[in-house]
């Protein structure tokens, strides 16, 4: 089990009568980092134990999970193969760093439309892709499925059993049910969800049957891949004060959401908060792509 350091950010970061600490789980890999290598390691090994010398799995044109992908396959002699979401992006892989990048690591892509890829589980539209590249072990969108969530299980250690509360991100729901599963009896799960509306809420209870957790649906900034200029001045301030980098999509609006909950006295005084960092980080420079077309600010 790989344990990664905690990082307190009281020294910079003051909250009366509260000690907040970042697990530093982006620092696992630079790009099989976070919770995309804890649930890629027991998928990984399955998909070797059945055979399969390819990977297949689904993304979008920023997908850390495409990225995360395409390196543990170069790293682990897997070929791979990437279902990406918009025909449009076949003509710009090389403007779009995502997959420039998974493209060095050796994926092949397949560029469907976005009313295509909302079949991609179909039986029908699996067999294509056999009869096209042959067999392949699937992975699902975001990685999540029962060996992900039991690698995401490993994120908690001994060392983490005094935090009261710990607070993560959620896009699938994944992450937060193995950290939901491995969690003391005295320790609460927040969820932070990145995506717009509370259908998480039933996505999570179909992972896990625990009661130890909240999801928070007020801090996603407009929905999935959304961004707006406060996120952005946080993210950056945070980096300053801190030295600690946070991405857009998921880690900068949790700790966002952590450190306004705690401003405004939505959490209790006088206990410890544990942040898990997820990662997410090679996505912001095609985040900044976006931001400066947009006129808006970057990310530093």
């Amino acid at each position: 089990m790989r344990i990664t350091p905690l990082v307190s950010v009281n020294q910079r970061i003051v909250f009366d009568g509260i000690s907040l600490t970042v697990k530093r789980e982006d620092q696992l890999h630079p790009y099989i980092s976070g919770n995309k290598y804890r649930k890629l390691k027991y998928n990984l090994f399955e998909a070797e134990k059945q055979g399969h010398t390819t990977l297949l799995t689904f993304g979008g044109a920023y997908s850390n999970h495409i990225a995360a992908t395409a390196a543990a396959g170069k790293k682990y002699n897997f070929k791979t193969i990437g279902v990406i979401r918009g025909e449009e992006l076949k003509d710009k892989i090389l403007s779009n760093a995502t997959l420039t990048y998974a493209k060095e690591c050796g994926m092949r892509f397949e560029f469907i439309s976005r009313q295509a890829y909302r079949d991609k589980q179909e039986s029908d539209f699996l067999r294509k892709l056999q009869d096209k590249y042959g067999s392949f072990y699937t992975i699902p969108e975001g990685g999540t499925n029962a060996l992900a969530i039991k690698g995401c299980e490993e994120i908690l250690s001994n060392e983490d059993t005094g935090f009261k509360y710990i607070c993560v991100s959620v896009g699938t729901g994944g992450t937060i049910a193995g950290l939901i599963n491995s969690a003391q009896a005295n320790q609460k799960i927040l969820g932070f969800s990145s995506l717009k509306g509370d259908f998480l809420t039933e996505e999570i209870h179909n992972l896990t049957h625990q009661k130890n957790w909240e999801l928070m649906t007020d801090y996603h900034f407009g929905g999935y891949g959304k961004i707006k200029p406060e996120l952005i001045t946080f993210i950056n301030e945070f980096k300053e004060e801190t030295g600690i980098p946070l991405d857009p999509i998921y880690t900068g609006k949790m700790c966002y959401g952590v450190v306004d909950m705690i401003r405004r006295d939505l959490i209790e005084k006088d206990l410890k908060i544990l942040v898990i960092h997820t990662g997410g980080l090679q996505g912001i420079q095609g985040v900044n792509e976006k931001l400066r077309r947009q006129h808006m600010p970057l990310i530093t």
